[in-house]
Formats: structure tokens, C-alpha cells, sequence
């Protein structure tokens, strides 16, 4: 009897141990600074969209909003391969209008090519009248 609860009490331990969820891990992530602030721009939305060169055309694959550090970590999880053209579209109009700002781009799009399965990060630093991007780590 002895036996059986221990086999039963590993048992149940190895199921444990290894059934537990592996993390999602992401390829895409992004981060927008307000250089005017020097801080992080929390509540923009961010669209991701992804380019089908046989047609031309241009088609959504996610929508997220920056939190409160201004990024987003999560586009395009490494579950399956992302090569390809994509295109990140900042909706930056709202996030200025919510600061009683002006500025001139509505929003901001930045297009990009995966081409392997390493990690890209694509950072813009933004203020009401100009943007700058670069591809992070």
C-alpha cells in the first residue's frame, strides 16, 4: 500500500512539473518615446499589418496600446515563422489630442522586413511635429 501512495504521490508530482504551460515568447515588440516629455507614450494603439507581395496587398494581423511605459511586447509570437514585409501603424493623433497638443502626423507608419527568427524591437521616438525609428534590440 505503501508503494502505491508513493507512486501515486510521484506520480502526480511529475505530472505537475511537467505539464506546466510553457511562456509565449514574441518576435515583434515595440516602444514609442514623447522626446518633447522625455517620458514614455502610454495609450497610443498600435496596428500591425503584413504585406502579401503576390497581390500587393496589405493585410491586419494585430491591434495593441502601449502601456503605461509606452510599449508593447507582444506582436507575432515565435510559435511559427514570421518572415516577410510588415508595417506598424502608430495612431498618434489621439495620444496628442488627449494632451491638449497639436500635431501634424496622424499617425505614423514604419515598414520593416523579418527575416529571420531573431527577436526585432522597433522603437520610435516621437514629439508633435517629427519621428525618428531604428530597429532596437
Amino acid at each position: 500500500m505503501k508503494n502505491l501512495i508513493f507512486a501515486f504521490f510521484f506520480a502526480m508530482i511529475s505530472t505537475a512539473a511537467f505539464g506546466q504551460k510553457k511562456e509565449m515568447t514574441y518576435q515583434l515588440s515595440s516602444h514609442i518615446l514623447d522626446v518633447s516629455k522625455g517620458m514614455p507614450a502610454p495609450g497610443v494603439t498600435i496596428k500591425l499589418e503584413k504585406y502579401n507581395e503576390k497581390t500587393k496587398v496589405w493585410s491586419y494581423v494585430d491591434e495593441k496600446v502601449t502601456d503605461k511605459s509606452g510599449r508593447v511586447p507582444n506582436f507575432l509570437p515565435n510559435d511559427k515563422s514570421n518572415l516577410g514585409i510588415y508595417k506598424l501603424i502608430y495612431l498618434t493623433s489621439d495620444y496628442f489630442k488627449k494632451m491638449k497638443e497639436e500635431s501634424f502626423y496622424p499617425w505614423v507608419e514604419v515598414v520593416f522586413e523579418l527575416k529571420d527568427s531573431e527577436h526585432y524591437h522597433v522603437p520610435i521616438t516621437l514629439s508633435a511635429y517629427g519621428y525618428s525609428t531604428y530597429r532596437g534590440n
